[in-house]
């Protein structure tokens, strides 16, 4: 079996963590800590960027859309790149990509070299982020140890994201290059712990298995056609939207075939009979399409309609990032206490009143009395489902194939953000005011967490935390 590790696992019989093992972990949330704040960051210093290159609004969402669609593109292949060429191999690679092209989007001159930068920082992500958690959830066994460090790893990666909407506020004012600068100082400091504490890897690559290079075109492709359907579809017509949706729908198709012919898949499809794989991902879907739609149209309220700063407004949503605190302390004991499925369905209800909350806000809504309610719920959503789902995603997945499992689950976050992201921006644009145009794109969030719910109500893990404790002990 060919296995990535750092020392040989912890002991499925412990409940506290070496100090070894608590150092790699410690490495490992700076990694997800860095593409959360990065990815934030950007948000809030985009006027600044466009003012600063003279890039016109169609040009400037390519910064984002750049990243999003080599990330989410090329998620899966990475993750099976870590299973086949090895974790740590990859994470070190693709973490000294990051760097170097974060670094060259702080010195770009012109909006095709930031855009340039941004798609290959969206690559190295892809590759660098499922090698990251199939590094933790191959070093801890299933169980509580497990459950513990994906639950500190899922809550840095929101509390990245939340204070990076803060930092990029702060940093925009000193210049938008800081927002480039800065994450490549984290990302050398984290890849020189990296290279000191991640072991090389047991086995070498099997070079007897060989690759399936027409499967890895063809998912490439077809994922990155979704997702850049799904960008784009709120500004070209809906002829070429159905165009390219079909295209990528043929290719996702054709990768299926391929698949299921070749004696060395990219992917074995049998990884899919997982019920709680398959149901974890499409709430994963849901959650990250709910809460990408919601902060998008939030924003735009703040900002275009009420004319906050760009740092006010990222500390109106600094207190969803109470789930950095919650998650890694409160969460586990519950996920211990109730089992997971309790505990998603709880956290997808207490978000669905979250939105609900949000719906008819009025032009001149008080902050503490109709806005910060939202956002303290949501925080504690987060702190319920993140990590809850960053369990089951990979539960029950062999140590071969943990890697993959990783890369799908990062896609479905990924492709829910984009889905969510397009679809709110379609409905918030038409005729009537921007206030109106915001309460319909508002129904988005409701409708996905609802449906996430139902999904998560009717057994999005199948079995409980017992039979977990007993695969374990067994």
């Amino acid at each position: 079996m060919h296995t990535t590790s750092q020392s040989p696992p912890v002991d499925g019989g412990l409940t506290r963590m070496t100090p070894r093992a608590r150092a790699l972990l410690f490495v490992l949330c700076g990694s997800i800590f860095l593409e959360g704040v990065d990815v934030s960051m950007l948000g809030v210093a985009l006027p600044a960027i466009r003012g600063d290159l003279g890039m016109a609004p169609g040009e400037l969402q390519w910064v984002v859309s750049a990243y999003v669609l080599a990330y989410g593109g090329f998620m899966l292949l990475g993750g099976r790149a870590a299973d086949l060429l090895g974790r740590r191999r990859m994470f070190v690679l693709w973490l000294t990509v990051f760097v170097v092209f974060s670094g060259l989007g702080g010195l770009a001159t012109d909006g095709w070299m930031l855009i340039t930068a941004r798609a290959m920082t969206g690559l190295a992500a892809a590759f660098m982020t499922p090698a990251g958690l199939s590094l933790i959830t191959t070093s801890f066994p299933e169980g509580p140890l497990r459950n513990r460090a994906l639950l500190w790893y899922a809550g840095t990666a929101a509390g990245g994201f939340s204070l990076g909407l803060v930092v990029g506020g702060l940093l925009t004012a000193l210049g938008w290059r800081w927002v480039f600068f800065v994450p490549v100082i984290l990302a050398a400091v984290i890849l020189v712990l990296a290279v000191r504490l991640i072991a090389h890897d047991d086995a070498p690559p099997r070079t007897g298995q060989g690759y399936d290079v027409f499967g890895a075109i063809t998912m490439t492709l077809g994922a990155v056609g979704v997702v850049y359907t799904v960008v784009v579809a709120p500004e070209v017509p809906p002829s070429e939207t159905v165009l390219t949706a079909a295209i990528s729908v043929a290719l996702l198709v054709a990768f299926v075939i391929a698949e299921r012919r070749s004696s060395a898949p990219l992917m074995r499809l049998g990884i899919f009979r997982s019920v709680n794989l398959v149901r974890a991902n499409l709430a994963t879907i849901l959650f990250a399409g709910s809460f990408v739609g919601f902060q998008f149209i939030t924003v735009l309220y703040l900002q275009d309609l009420r004319g906050w700063t760009a740092l006010q407004t990222g500390l109106a949503l600094l207190v969803i990032a109470i789930d950095s605190v919650l998650a890694p302390t409160l969460t586990p004991r519950l996920v211990d206490r109730f089992g997971n499925p309790k505990v998603l369905v709880a956290g997808f209800a207490v978000a669905l009143v979250a939105y609900a909350l949000f719906l008819g806000i009025p032009a001149d809504a008080d902050y503490w009395t109709a806005m910060f309610p939202t956002m303290v719920l949501l925080g504690v959503a987060f702190t319920l489902v993140y990590g809850t789902l960053t369990i089951v995603a990979v539960e029950g997945v062999a140590d071969e194939e943990q890697g993959l499992a990783g890369g799908i689950w990062n896609t479905s976050f990924q492709f829910g953000g984009a889905l969510g992201l397009g679809m709110a921006a379609s409905l918030s644009v038409g005729e009537a005011g921007l206030l109106e145009g915001f309460h319909r794109a508002l129904v988005v969030p409701v409708i996905a967490t609802a449906v996430g719910l139902l999904i998560v109500a009717t057994g999005l893990v199948g079995k409980n935390r017992v039979g977990a404790q007993q695969r374990v002990g067994g």
